[in-house]
């Protein structure tokens, strides 16, 4: 399972989303359909433009609470100052990410920022 973690800035457009969403996974070596679904922190669920690009892509969009993000900030790989003051964790999207895809996921990479979207993807290994 894929998680892709999304982190912004308020009044963000779908097409911001999509265009570092996009970034993220080429950087990965992977596409839009190898998506399971999306996740933010749950303080960005009236962010439109999350939404709307969630609902483009047809991914479930994960709202993380607070206590989730907090508990998956220890694996996270970059550290926002902005985003420690705002949210309390290190980065939006790979706490994002992270939480949603569960306590066994790791990270593809560190966030990719691009314009005033981050974009983090983790990755959970299904049991066989």
């Amino acid at each position: 399972m894929i998680v892709a973690g999304i982190g912004s800035r308020r009044g963000v457009s779908a097409e911001d989303v999509l265009a570092a969403l996009d970034a993220a996974l080429e950087r990965a070596a992977l596409a839009r359909g190898d998506i399971d679904l999306m996740a933010t922190p749950a303080v960005k669920g009236g962010e439109a433009g999350i939404s709307e690009a969630a609902a483009k892509l047809g991914l479930p969009l994960v709202l993380v609470p607070q206590t989730r993000m907090e508990a998956a900030s220890s694996r996270t790989r970059t550290r926002s100052e902005r985003v420690v003051a705002l949210l309390h964790v290190p980065s939006a999207a790979e706490t994002a990410a992270l939480a949603a895809a569960g306590a066994q996921a790791s990270l593809l990479g560190p966030r990719l920022a691009l314009g005033p979207v981050t974009c983090a993807l983790a990755r959970r290994e299904e049991a066989a």
